[in-house]
């Protein structure tokens, strides 16, 4: 008798986690960039998240459907720690000493800067929200993830997860919109200098239709 999916995890069979990693990683990639907005951090997720994969498959239950939900919880959990230890990054920096940078605003930086701020922007304006709205945002209207899965992979009730998506989506549209106008507020033409400060930045477009 062939054993399923799941339980060729429990048992540690490779087979069975390159078959979730090459269905799964590119996903889960995704989840983790839009949180934390940076390719290097978003791939250090990925095989975070899959290291504790293997590390906690005696956990994963042997009936049950796609393993989605499951990897997706754990990659949330995989993203509350890197937060905590980049907070604890920031704070050990700001206690350093401040030297004077010089921005290099190459042109390569200017062509993408348009895509950068506004996921800049939408990443801020979810930091303004709650822990369990932004994870409920992210599995649900980034990841795909329905109701029911994302329910699974956070551990709390369907009902929680609608309530907190009820309530991202009420209010992220203004904090994006707010965060991208204050960008823009920072960028404009500098009066009476003569000079234009950020070039292009202050041509970013609104996130209106972006952020569902």
């Amino acid at each position: 008798m062939e054993l399923s999916l799941r339980s060729r995890l429990r048992a540690g069979h490779q087979s069975a986690f390159g078959e979730i990693f090459d269905d799964h990683a590119d996903g889960l990639f995704q989840y983790a960039l839009r949180a934390l907005g940076d390719w290097a951090a978003a791939e250090d997720a990925v095989s975070l998240t899959f290291l504790e994969a293997w590390r906690l498959r005696g956990k994963l239950q042997e009936d049950g459907g796609t393993v989605r939900p499951w990897l997706f919880g754990i990659a949330a959990n995989v993203l509350r720690n890197t937060a905590r230890a980049a907070r604890r990054h920031r704070a050990a920096l700001a206690r350093m000493p401040v030297r004077e940078t010089v921005p290099d605003f190459t042109e390569e930086l200017v062509e993408r800067l348009d895509d950068s701020a506004q996921l800049a922007a939408t990443r801020r304006a979810l930091s303004r929200l709650g822990r369990g709205e932004r994870e409920v945002f992210a599995l649900c209207v980034w990841s795909g993830l329905d109701y029911a899965s994302a329910a699974e992979a956070l551990g709390v009730p369907i009902g929680t997860v609608r309530s907190r998506l009820s309530r991202a989506r009420a209010r992220l549209r203004t904090l994006a919109e707010d965060e991208l106008a204050a960008m823009r507020d920072r960028t404009e033409p500098a009066r009476g200098s003569g000079q234009v400060r950020g070039g292009r930045v202050g041509a970013v477009r609104s996130t209106q239709g972006r952020v569902s």
